[in-house]
């Protein structure tokens, strides 16, 4: 059995348009190769053939585990979230103790991580400190460098 992942519409959307990309575009592509590598002669020997075969193979995995991914996605509704507490999907602003610094992150499924834009894994240590604390509330957290204390300042979503 497959492992449930949550997803926002913007991250589900992401997830239909690639499988859509890659069973329309990418089968295509992969057939003309493989069409073009045959009118080349002697299949035996064709190394070309037997690599666009290889890849063809490998594309189709890709699209399976997609759909399986897709098959096992639950939809999270941002418009049930609690901003009482840190849940999947809240914005929450914190600030170390150490140092004084503010950051802000959304708390995201894992594939829709992108630290560029402040979104951080749920199953990052930072957002496994986080969740579940209120406004106000001290997390300290391990990461890589040591334990940092945070203070919750702000939760929204």
């Amino acid at each position: 059995m497959s492992e449930v992942t949550y997803y926002t519409q913007e991250g589900l959307d992401k997830l239909k348009e690639e499988i859509h990309e890659l069973t329309t575009v990418g089968r295509q592509m992969i057939s003309k190769q493989i069409a073009e590598a045959r009118d080349k002669g002697d299949l035996s020997e064709n190394a070309e053939y037997d690599a666009a075969k290889e890849a063809q193979g490998l594309h189709e995995a890709k699209i399976a585990k997609l759909k399986n991914i897709l098959a096992n996605a639950r939809l999270i509704d941002e418009s049930k979230l609690d901003t009482s507490k840190v849940l999947a999907l809240s914005i929450v602003k914190i600030k170390n103790v150490k140092n004084g610094a503010v950051m802000t992150y959304q708390l995201v499924p894992e594939s829709e991580a992108d630290l560029k834009t402040g979104k951080i894994s749920v199953k990052s240590p930072i957002a496994q400190g986080l969740l579940g604390k209120s406004v106000g509330d001290m997390a300290e957290i391990e990461v890589p460098a040591g334990k940092i204390e945070f203070e919750i300042l702000e939760i929204s979503r």
